[in-house]
C-alpha cells in the first residue's frame, strides 16, 4: 500500500471511518470521504483528506468521487438496531440501496477492491445447543437470524458484496464488527454504544444506565484494531471472492463489568430487545488476514478515560 493511490472511505466523518482515514493518510494515500455529515461530523475529518459531501444513496454523485480509487472502505451506515426497528424505510433505503450505489459505482470505477463493514447484528441470538450461556463463540459458517431491520440490511449488504465478486468480477472482503469502541465514539442518541453511554454519564455525574440485569455480554473491539483489520483485508490479494470474517476480540465482558471498570454510580432500566450475549470466534481472520487483537477492554477503557480526564 505504498504509492500515491487514491482511496475512498464512505462515512469516513464518522466514528470507524474517520479512523481509517487517519491510517491511510499516515500510509500515504490520497483519501477522498463521502459523508451527508448526518451521523458523522467535519471535525473528525483528517484535514489532508477531502470532504465530499454527498449522500450513498445518490449514485450520480458517489460515481465521480470512487472512479479509479485503488479501494473503498464502505463504512457508510445507518447504524444501530433501535433505530433501525422504529425506521425500517429509511435504514433500508441507506444500508441496502446505498451499499448497492457503492457497488455500482465501484465496478464502473474500476475500483482494486471494496470492503465492507458488516456487522456481528447478522447473528441475533444462536439457539442454545450452539451458543449455551454465550460460551460457544460465534463463527462465519454458522446460519444468521437477525433480529433486527439493521441486522438484516448488513447481511444483505454481505450478499451483494458476494454476488458482485462472483458476477461482475469486483473484488469484496466483508467484515462483520462486533462492539466497537474507542475515541470518537458516539455518546448520544440511536448511534450510542454502552461505554460511550457510560462514560458520557459519568462525565455528568449521572448514574450508569444498565437495561435489564446487566449479565447480557458483548464481544468489545477497540477501533484501532478494527482499522487494522481494514488495512489487512485491502492488502490481501487472495482474499477478494466476498469473504466474510468476525472482527471481535474474542472474549467478552457483562455490562455490569463494564460499567465496573469505569466505575461510579449504576441505575437499572427495563430490558430491551437485543441478543443476550456475543462473542466472536476470530480464527478465521487471524488464519487468512494475519489479523488479531491488540488492545485488550481494560487498556482501552483506561485510555478513554484518561482522555476524558475521568481516570
Amino acid at each position: 500500500m505504498g504509492q500515491k493511490q487514491k482511496t475512498v472511505v464512505t462515512g469516513g466523518a464518522g466514528f470507524i471511518g474517520s479512523h481509517i482515514v487517519d491510517e491511510l493518510i499516515e500510509r500515504g494515500f490520497d483519501v477522498a470521504v463521502i459523508d451527508n455529515l448526518i451521523g458523522g461530523e467535519k471535525k473528525h475529518v483528517n484535514k489532508k483528506a477531502i470532504l465530499h459531501d454527498v449522500d450513498i444513496r445518490n449514485i450520480e454523485a458517489i460515481k465521480p468521487v470512487i472512479k479509479s480509487a485503488q479501494y473503498v472502505f464502505h463504512v457508510a451506515a445507518l447504524p444501530r438496531v433501535q433505530y433501525s426497528i422504529e425506521n425500517p424505510n429509511e435504514t433500508n433505503d441507506v444500508n441496502v440501496n446505498g451499499t448497492l450505489n457503492v457497488l455500482i459505482a465501484s465496478h464502473e470505477g474500476g475500483v482494486e477492491k471494496v470492503v465492507y463493514s458488516a456487522s456481528s447484528a447478522v447473528y441475533g441470538d444462536q439457539p442454545a445447543s450452539t451458543q449455551d450461556g454465550g460460551k460457544t463463540p460465534l463463527a462465519e459458517d454458522m446460519p444468521v437470524h437477525p433480529l433486527s431491520p439493521y441486522g438484516l440490511q448488513k447481511y444483505v449488504g454481505e450478499l451483494q458484496c458476494k454476488l458482485w465478486s462472483k458476477v461482475y468480477g469486483l473484488p469484496t472482503v466483508s467484515l462483520r464488527y462486533f462492539n466497537v469502541y474507542g475515541p470518537r465514539q458516539n455518546t448520544e442518541g440511536a448511534y450510542a454504544l454502552v461505554i460511550g453511554k457510560f462514560l458520557k454519564q459519568r462525565g455528568e455525574g449521572k448514574p450508569m444506565t444498565i437495561t435489564g440485569d446487566g449479565e447480557q455480554t458483548r464481544d468489545f473491539i477497540h477501533v484501532y484494531d478494527v482499522v487494522r483489520a481494514n488495512m489487512l483485508a485491502a492488502e490481501s490479494t487472495n482474499i477478494s471472492n466476498g469473504e466474510v470474517f468476525n472482527i471481535g476480540a474474542g472474549n467478552n465482558f457483562s455490562v455490569n463489568r463494564i460499567a465496573e471498570l469505569i466505575g461510579g454510580e449504576t441505575t437499572y432500566i427495563p430490558t430491551r430487545l437485543e441478543p443476550k450475549h456475543t462473542l466472536a470466534d476470530n480464527t478465521r481472520a487471524r488464519e487468512l488476514l494475519g489479523w488479531e487483537p491488540e488492545i485488550t477492554i481494560e487498556e482501552g477503557i483506561a485510555e478513554l478515560k484518561k482522555l476524558l480526564h475521568l481516570a
